[in-house]
């Protein structure tokens, strides 16, 4: 582990070393030429637009090349000083002034002389027309009056002043270089001694959750990045074990409430065929392996639901409906159930309708299990009451029993999958524990809340809130 650490760490660092190198060499190298080229050129064509602006220069008529000695002198004195040469053109292309030597009686001509090949950057680098045998950074500006071009003034530089002038810059770039090298390397030291061993102990720990051993956790303390990693994988060990637990728990549960219908209904079936039950009490024993097999198909379902839920926990279909209206009709599904029991359900709505966004299938399955869960442990004769209500920017449902309650031991547990309380507290003794984590998880999906408010031989209230839409 260390090792190939060790190597990625040198590997890394030599690449960077060479790829800095090679940046600074070929990249760097020309970018640093080519500004110098801007620079030195906007400062010679400055120049050369100064020097063709001053009226000496046409007032010492460059035609017939009589260039006045105070003239002559301040251009060489400015030749000097930039390490250039000066010229003065004719606008054919004749030099009739050059600080690199004294005038002729036969002026230099420059072959093909034409501006316009010059193209249109106020700066060129080359020959200048093939007169000069190595690369001169050359400007030229005209020399004008009268709105007529009487000539030019060209100032040519040495391209090998710039690349000296480049090489000292590269000198203190590779100088910075190394030594931001050697603080590169430090860093990477120092990243080696404070990583590598706790990540060693990390990858230890993931090895013994591999084999098994989720009860272990890394002992990294430390309060950066590692350390909070190594938290996180304590903590998803400790959630592993617990769903480990919970899966051990879950399929304990479920044989235990499929086996009893199950046995139940083997039982009657076999005591039919048999002849132990005779032909005419038949249909009272199928109508209870018919009811033990409802029972089965409804904890079938739950299943079903709950894991579709885990699977695709945020999906929904979010719509803008009347919850006052889901729930009158919801409500009137179970008339049939409470009438035999004398059990009223009344409904406080505010206002006739009130509009929410959320998934109206599964808001419905909210109301159904909890108005079915109301009524299994109601007592005959009394009432459970639905109200709906906005406070705080919330819409807000209760659906109120006044039935056995819920102790308070197991008010924190009645969310959890199979769990149910002391059956004999309610008149229906074939719940199957999973219709309030069906609701649970709805409403959580809904990133809303829900609470239950109890009191054992009082009654029972669940609360649960929605996000309002506006009415259409």
């Amino acid at each position: 582990m260390g090792k190939k650490l060790i190597f990625k760490f040198i590997l890394i660092y030599i690449l960077i070393a060479v790829a800095g190198f090679l940046l600074i060499s070929l990249a760097g190298s020309r970018m640093i030429e080519q500004r110098l080229i801007e620079m030195d050129s906007r400062s010679l064509y400055s120049e050369a637009v100064r020097i063709a602006s001053d009226k000496s220069i046409l007032s010492s008529r460059v035609e017939d090349s009589a260039t006045e000695e105070s003239t002559r002198m301040s251009l060489e004195a400015l030749a000097n000083y930039h390490n250039s040469e000066i010229w003065l053109l004719s606008a054919d292309g004749t030099i009739y002034f050059s600080t690199a030597g004294t005038e002729s009686d036969e002026p230099e001509t420059l072959e093909d002389f034409d501006p316009i090949d010059l193209g249109s950057s106020y700066y060129t680098v080359g020959r200048f027309f093939n007169y000069f045998d190595s690369d001169r950074i050359s400007v030229l500006a005209p020399i004008t009056s009268n709105l007529n071009i009487r000539g030019y003034v060209a100032i040519h530089m040495p391209v090998t002043e710039l690349i000296s002038m480049r090489e000292d810059i590269l000198e203190i770039v590779y100088l910075l270089f190394i030594i931001l090298f050697a603080i590169f390397l430090l860093v990477f030291l120092l990243l080696y001694m404070t990583v590598l061993r706790p990540l060693k102990k990390i990858t230890d720990g993931t090895k013994r959750y591999a084999d098994g051993d989720l009860k272990y956790n890394i002992p990294v303390k430390s309060e950066d990045e590692l350390g909070r990693l190594a938290t996180s994988l304590n903590f998803m060990s400790d959630e592993m074990n617990k769903t480990g637990e919970y899966e051990r728990n879950f399929i304990a549960n479920v044989s235990h409430d499929f086996r009893s219908p199950l046995t139940s209904i083997k039982g009657y079936v076999e005591a039919m065929l048999d002849g132990t039950i005779p032909a005419d009490m038949q249909e009272k024993y199928l109508n209870i392996v018919l009811s033990e097999t409802e029972r089965l198909t409804k904890l079938t379902n739950g299943i079903l639901t709950l894991n579709d839920m885990d699977r695709r926990q945020n999906y929904l279909s979010i719509t803008r409906f009347d919850i006052n209206g889901v729930i009158r009709d919801t409500a009137a599904t179970f008339e049939g159930i409470c009438r035999p029991r004398q059990i009223s359900i009344r409904l406080y709505l505010t206002e006739e309708q009130l509009y929410v966004s959320a998934d109206l299938g599964k808001i419905q399955q909210v109301l159904y299990n909890l108005i079915d869960n109301a009524i299994k442990f109601s007592k005959d004769g009394s009432s459970i009451e639905i109200e709906s209500d906005v406070r705080h920017e919330k819409v807000y449902i209760s659906v109120r029993d006044h039935g056995v309650g819920i102790p308070r031991a197991s008010l924190n547990k009645i969310w959890e999958r199979f769990y149910k309380t002391d059956a004999s507290r309610g008149r229906e003794r074939k719940g199957n524990g999973l219709g309030l984590s069906i609701v649970k998880e709805i409403i959580n999906q809904h990133n809303q809340n829900i609470t239950a408010i109890s009191t054992e031989g009082v009654g029972t209230e669940f609360i649960f809130s929605l996000e309002p839409a506006e009415e259409p």
